[in-house]
């Protein structure tokens, strides 16, 4: 028998309650402080922050501790928090050449002009469960050695390799004085330019563009990219402010780029080129940033005169489904009620099956 669900304030109310009992745990354990998830959770603080699209520690660990460590609620926190700020500038691209490294890898070149820096990874652990920590709390004061020498303040991109040869496409020509889609402020458009599909990976979700960019390389989108280069460090931000008309910085802030070396590119009146797939996160996020540069490649199919017929280089399918905030609103909805819609098919399904039964009985009858 169905019986209609009721609720009330008194019910919501008990509801907060309870969520805020879940989320302290067990009382007689100390309580996580802000600065500890912003410290040692850095790396889900980092995603918050970027698919947040907000740049600040602090109100990323809080949104984490007030979703009890989920992500896309936290994200969704901190988008929402986001609307009630005043934007009081807008910064100029940021110079990732001149970012003071603290990690830069390269699977295209062994030897690189600066060097290859491994820094802080988990590409070289074993993935095996450390006992150690829940049994000691980890290794105390940091353990590993500076080099003898401080690395060169600037170095270039590893395609600049490849540019000196002309072996690769250009990068897209200064467009200082050209606008710049705001996915901020502006409705998706299609067909969607560079500036507004780049914007929007992102800020999407991870997983899935995880999955849009590992679909590329098995068959669905006919990609086989090399990493020409990962970055991670803090770059300066400036700003120029009207009543100064001269460039100030701001501030630093952490991100994570990866620049991908693709497929040739060619035709009769041009010589093959390497073409770019270019990904960039908040803070320390290759997962996201060498996705996003397969992604971004992908989507390049049509400019680049290839055939666009995988999910992947479909800029209608991408975009419109990698923000996870407007995909969980949508999906959790249906939690609402539907009672009315539910009774409707309920009594279509209802009349579907008496009319079945009797053209059954009359074929038996027939018979």
């Amino acid at each position: 028998m169905y019986v209609a669900v009721k609720g009330g304030e008194r019910a919501i109310l008990n509801s907060h309650k309870l969520i805020a009992e879940e989320r302290r745990g067990d009382p007689s354990l100390a309580e996580l402080t802000i600065e500890q998830i912003a410290a040692q959770f850095k790396l889900a603080v980092d995603r918050v922050m970027t698919e947040g699209s907000v740049y600040d520690p602090e109100l990323a660990a809080l949104a984490l501790k007030q979703a009890q460590g989920d992500a896309v609620e936290a994200i969704f926190l901190l988008r929402a928090y986001r609307t009630t700020l005043p934007r009081f500038a807008v910064s100029a691209p940021i110079e990732t050449r001149q970012m003071d490294v603290r990690r830069r890898i390269s699977a295209a070149y062994k030897d690189l002009p600066g060097g290859q820096v491994l820094g802080p990874t988990y590409d070289y652990t074993h993935r095996l469960l450390d006992f150690e920590l829940a049994a000691n709390g980890g290794v105390g004061e940091p353990q590993a050695e500076a080099a003898d020498e401080p690395l060169p303040d600037l170095m270039p991109p590893v395609l600049d390799i490849l540019d000196r040869e002309d072996l690769i496409e250009q990068e897209i020509a200064d467009r200082e004085n050209e606008p710049v889609f705001d996915l901020t402020r502006e409705s998706m458009s299609f067909p969607a330019g560079r500036d507004q599909r780049l914007q929007n990976l992102a800020r999407g979700d991870e997983g899935f563009v995880l999955g849009l960019a590992y679909s590329t390389t098995r068959g669905y989108g006919g990609a086989h990219p090399f990493v020409g280069e990962v970055r991670y460090g803090e770059v300066a931000v400036e700003i120029t402010p009207e009543e100064l008309g001269f460039a100030i910085e701001i501030g630093d802030v952490s991100v994570t780029e990866c620049q991908m070396i693709n497929q040739f590119q060619g035709s009769k009146d041009h010589p093959a080129q390497f073409t770019r797939g270019y990904g960039l996160s908040f803070g320390h996020g290759e997962r996201k940033a060498m996705s996003m540069a397969m992604v971004d490649r992908a989507l390049r199919a049509k400019e680049l005169g290839e055939d666009a017929i995988h999910p992947a280089q479909d800029d209608e399918f991408v975009l419109s489904h990698t923000d996870n905030i407007e995909a969980v609103g949508f999906v959790t909805h249906f939690k609402l009620p539907h009672y009315v819609d539910f009774q409707a098919e309920l009594q279509l399904v209802r009349k579907l099956r008496a009319e079945h039964a009797a053209r059954h009985e009359m074929k038996e009858a027939a018979e």
